[in-house]
């Protein structure tokens, strides 16, 4: 059996590369400089970034699965409250067929968790899941912090990560979305008064609680979002254009899709040398980077970065990226990378398959990729390997396995339909390079009177070769 995993230290050769990395180096451009504060005791950055967390608790109701699958559950849970920027203090999980509809967990377990937030001062309360309204507010009502659910945590993340005016649009969209079913009220002293000559006109009879703030604050949120749907419309048909442009050149298609933290932007540095962020977080890709690739027979193709899936992701940010997603839909070749390091790979897998059906590219072919076999347990890999033969072994960081996965590319790249055999001229080398760039070669020779070809090419191209084509 071949030992698949690696280890720096008996491979000198190895070189981290990640691409130059531009996107990176302007996100660390900021940086607090030591000695300018007005305090009388000066601290160093840690203790800064200390000073700035949220003090959380998670809180995780356990109603199918084993206890691997809970541990697994929390510990994705802490990595994406960590991300978000909290310093997590406490995990409560409570056992139960299904969460109580008043409060996500029960009585007892709502005072066993406010006895904690007071024990351990913490700020925030995080629950694994999606909370209904009610229970959202009873919580906060009764535990008296801040209560947060999974699905405003990892909206919190996208607006921190997002950096381009389609990204801030869309996850904007989706925070609105969530935050109009989330409103809350406190009674008719905020309602908005209605009288005199400023209500029309109405005058006696006509004062009373007219509009009031909630009914304000959904009428400005459902304006918003139908003038951000509006800008996204908008943005898509560029999108959509740059697209067209692709598919009327007939320039296969390749997208990288995967759960996040997967590797999947080192891996499109490693293939294409694009130089876009890499960094070990979740969601630190939001902006789908697409960059061109060549093929060892001269093919063109591209190959885009996807923003990467997760366990459970919010209905309302899938609608919102929808158009950004359709780079996976309309792909020929999905290469879906696999964190091949993480304690439940298989969970991964079908994460990302959920999402993809969601979105309607379940039928797209796909390309298993397990990357991180430099950091995965040798044991596991040999259990991957034997579950998902046809998968591709690789590491983004070392290089190990990238040849392979590039030959397996080129081979299941769609290939061009029109068959042709023409005797193109000399003077016409724009054909044959076209050819290079957008068809297949099954043969050449140089004759007299030109060079004879074998080839397999688009439509629109068989039509410039037209003039050209012999009897076989």
């Amino acid at each position: 059996m071949t030992d698949l995993s690696y280890d720096d230290a008996d491979d000198p050769e190895v070189v981290d590369y990640d691409g130059d990395q531009l996107d990176l180096a302007e996100r660390l451009s900021l940086r607090r400089v030591a000695g300018m504060s007005t305090q009388l005791a000066d601290i160093t950055e840690v203790e800064y970034r200390d000073l700035q967390l949220e003090r959380v608790v998670l809180v995780s109701v356990w109603t199918q699965g084993t206890q691997a699958d809970v541990d697994n559950a929390l510990a994705e849970l802490k990595l994406l409250a960590e991300t978000a920027g909290s310093d997590v203090l406490e995990a409560l999980v409570q056992r139960r067929s299904h969460p109580d509809p008043a409060t996500f967990i029960g009585r007892g377990k709502v005072d066993e968790l406010r006895e904690v937030v007071m024990a351990t001062g913490a700020d925030t309360v995080i629950c694994d899941g999606e909370l209904e309204p009610a229970q959202l507010r009873n919580l906060e009502d009764r535990v008296r912090v801040k209560v947060i659910d999974r699905t405003a945590l990892i909206l919190d993340i996208f607006a921190q990560h997002a950096k381009s005016a389609e990204g801030k649009a869309q996850v904007e969209l989706a925070q609105l979305q969530y935050l109009r079913q989330r409103l809350r009220g406190w009674g008719g002293n905020l309602s908005r008064q209605a009288g005199g000559r400023a209500a029309g006109g109405a005058g006696i009879g006509g004062r009373g609680p007219g509009e009031t703030k909630i009914e304000t604050d959904r009428r400005r949120i459902r304006i918003r979002i139908q003038m951000l749907r509006k800008r996204l419309r908008e943005m898509d048909e560029v999108r959509a254009t740059k697209r067209q442009e692709r598919q009327r050149n007939d320039v296969p298609s390749v997208a990288i899709v995967g759960y996040t933290n997967a590797g999947k932007s080192s891996l499109l540095n490693r293939l294409t040398g694009a130089g876009v962020l890499v960094e070990d977080a979740l969601f630190a890709t939001l902006d789908p980077t697409t960059r061109r690739s060549e093929s060892s027979d001269g093919r063109i193709y591209t190959l885009t970065d996807t923003v990467g899936f997760v366990r459970h992701l919010p209905h309302d940010l899938v609608e919102a990226f929808r158009s950004t997603l359709e780079e996976s839909v309309l792909a020929d070749l999905l290469l879906h990378v696999v964190d091949g390091s993480d304690p439940d790979p298989e969970g991964q897998i079908r994460a990302v398959r959920t999402v993809l059906g969601e979105i309607g590219a379940s039928d797209v072919a796909e390309q298993l990729v397990i990357n991180k076999i430099d950091r995965a347990d040798a044991a596991a890999l040999t259990a991957l390997r034997s579950q998902y033969p046809d998968a591709v072994f690789v590491s983004a960081r070392t290089g190990a396995g990238l040849p392979e996965l590039k030959e397996r590319v080129e081979q299941r790249l769609p290939r061009p339909p029109v068959a042709v055999r023409a005797l193109v001229p000399y003077d016409r080398g724009d054909l044959v390079n076209k050819i290079h760039q957008f068809g297949e070669f099954v043969s050449q020779e140089h004759t007299p009177d030109g060079t004879l070809l074998d080839v397999r090419v688009n439509p629109d191209l068989a039509a410039e070769l037209a003039a050209f084509v012999v009897a076989d």
